[in-house]
This record gives C-alpha cells, sequence and structure tokens, in this order.
C-alpha cells in the first residue's frame, strides 16, 4: 500500500507540495445513486415536482460544487477545472436516479475529489428537493468509477450492475 501523501514525517496533515509535478491531462469519473419510492421518481421524471425541475438544479449544483471543492475538503488544491459534466439518469426498474460525474484539466494533481464531491451535491440537492414528500430517500454508493493521468496511474472500478 503507498503511504498517505497528506501526510508529514511527524505525522501531521498538510497541503501536498505539487510544484515540481508535471503538468498532464487528468479526468475522473464518480456516480452517486439516489433511491427513492416509485411515486417520488415519477414526480421527478414528469415534471411536477412544485419546486423545479429537480434533475437542472441537480446538475448546476454538481457543477458548483465540482468548481468549490478546494473550499469544503481541507487539503485539496485549488484547481482550474476545463470541464465538468453532470449526468443524472432516471432508473425505473431500481427506483432510483444515477448520478455520474466527470472532470477534467491539465495540471499538476488529480481531479478525484471534484468528481466525487460533484457526485454527493448533485444527490444532496435531489434529496433536499424531494425530502418534503419523501423522507427516507437514500444516497448510495457514491464511488470513483475511474481516474487516468498523473503519476499514480489509471484507475477503473469494477462494475455493479
Amino acid at each position: 500500500m503507498s503511504q498517505l501523501t497528506h501526510i508529514n514525517a511527524a505525522g501531521e496533515a498538510h497541503m501536498v507540495d505539487v510544484s515540481g509535478k508535471a503538468e498532464t491531462v487528468r479526468e475522473a469519473r464518480a456516480e452517486a445513486l439516489v433511491v427513492m419510492a416509485p411515486a417520488t421518481l415519477q414526480m421527478i421524471t414528469d415534471g411536477s415536482h412544485h419546486k423545479g425541475d429537480v434533475f437542472a438544479t441537480a446538475r448546476i449544483a454538481g457543477i458548483q460544487a465540482a468548481k468549490r471543492t478546494w473550499e469544503l475538503i481541507p487539503l485539496c488544491h485549488p484547481l482550474m477545472l476545463s470541464k465538468v459534466e453532470v449526468t443524472l439518469e432516471a432508473q425505473p426498474q431500481f427506483n432510483r436516479v444515477r448520478i455520474e460525474t466527470l472532470c477534467r484539466l491539465t495540471g499538476k494533481t488529480g481531479v478525484e475529489m471534484e468528481a466525487l464531491t460533484a457526485a454527493s451535491v448533485a444527490a444532496l440537492t435531489i434529496y433536499d428537493m424531494c425530502k418534503a414528500v419523501q423522507k427516507d430517500i437514500s444516497i448510495e454508493q457514491c464511488r470513483l468509477l475511474s481516474k487516468s493521468g498523473g503519476k499514480s496511474g489509471d484507475f477503473q472500478a469494477v462494475a455493479h450492475d
């Protein structure tokens, strides 16, 4: 197992110095699942939610979250993202919404945390908009799907569905 890069020799947390790293194209994908009652999912997909377009709001929230990850996660670097994509898919056969995010940049550090934060906040936004009609919505399987670029190499998660 690799050493934790955010811990120095004295065991103290610190921000990793990336100044000596080469700039490369880096990309990460993440997902989150929002499980709900069929009636709640139907309300979202048919556009009858009184708060408006749930998917559009969650998409914008996810994009904003990716851009502000460095303000939320203490040791993350502020990044100049070149692309943030948030895709939401109703999956009525599973009573859920699947959120997939993509973050990309050319830089010295990865974008995994940005992709995960985008997926998390998009999921939280769906919960927030729907909690008035269903309190027991669950957010599941927020995970990194893939990453590419950088010194540590590529990663591809094992498919679940």
